[in-house]
């Protein structure tokens, strides 16, 4: 076939109408674009296509993360008006779906959507709700009641949540795998300033090893945990270690009150445990406002040489 023979549809006078495409063919073809290109374009092309764009098989999974990953952190996502945008955009999700979202990854929503959630997506199984700010315990034990079939959760930079939730979480989901309770970098915030509110920083939770508790002694299942910066002490790592006996990666980058010695100790009751990552970092004398030159006993006692080393 010869390059001309593309236009004789043209010359004949067929044209071809998208609006006429029946709506299994618009569903397969809509399946195939990214999200930003379904949620800016093809909603406007003509009623047909407005139609298809909402069948529920296109919003099994909502996932804004790469649109967050891909962009450098700004202080509008920590205003009101962005919160709203993004309430907006899961309310869509989750009346076009009809209750068959199962993945939903997003920054800075409220109770408000969280409850939504828990209300219309039963089977959901995936949830990834980092940096919400108005994300509480009430939401989220929501959550735990309502999608018991829950096996990823991401709650990390949520300030709002405390051990209760992760102890109804636990009792209720019980084919949770991978939990990712991350908080920021307490130790050394300035790369936050001005950008996120100061008041939010100065509200990390301080409550580690309540949290590990409520970890150690309702999520037995999990395989992959993330505990970034967590305050938990060696006590709280004893419990997750006596609990978690299935675990196969620990995050515990950060996790300034507990050193190598007691890492080690913990770790050696995880036979199936692959990957570990420890602090790994110098702790500023500033953070714990030692006297001249009391920071080197404190090194000595706290932290041995191979907390260096990954």
């Amino acid at each position: 076939m010869d390059d001309s023979s593309f236009g004789e549809g043209a010359e004949l006078g067929v044209s071809s109408d998208w609006a006429d495409l029946t709506r299994e063919c618009l569903i397969n073809v809509l399946s195939r674009l990214t999200l930003e290109d379904r949620w800016t374009g093809v909603m406007f092309v003509c009623k047909s296509w407005l139609c298809a764009s909402k069948d529920p098989s296109l919003h099994l999974v909502f996932d804004l993360e790469s649109y967050f990953d891909s962009a450098a952190e700004s202080p509008r996502w920590w205003n009101p008006e962005f919160q709203r945008r993004v309430d907006s955009m899961i309310r869509s999700v989750v009346e076009c779906s009809d209750g068959s979202t199962t993945e939903i990854r997003v920054r800075h929503c409220s109770d408000r959507s969280l409850a939504l959630i828990a209300e219309r997506c039963q089977n959901l199984r995936v949830l990834s709700v980092k940096s919400c700010p108005n994300v509480t315990d009430e939401s989220l034990e929501k959550i735990a009641v309502c999608c018991p079939k829950l096996e990823e959760l991401d709650i990390s930079y949520c300030y709002e949540i405390s051990h209760e939730s992760l102890a109804v979480i636990g009792k209720n989901c019980p084919n949770l795998k991978v939990l990712k309770r991350n908080l920021m970098n307490w130790l050394d915030s300035s790369q936050y300033r001005g950008i996120v509110p100061t008041e939010y920083l100065d509200a990390c939770p301080q409550d580690g090893d309540s949290e590990a508790a409520a970890i150690g002694k309702f999520m037995p299942h999990l395989l992959h945990l993330e505990l970034r910066f967590s305050k938990l002490s060696a006590r709280g790592l004893g419990l997750i270690s006596e609990g978690c006996l299935n675990l196969e990666y620990l995050d515990l980058f950060g996790c300034a009150n507990v050193t190598s010695r007691e890492i080690a100790n913990a770790s050696s009751n995880l036979k199936n445990l692959k990957t570990i990552k420890k602090p790994n970092f110098y702790i500023p004398r500033s953070v714990f406002h030692t006297e001249r030159y009391g920071h080197w006993n404190l090194y000595d006692e706290r932290f041995q040489t191979d907390v260096f080393r990954i």
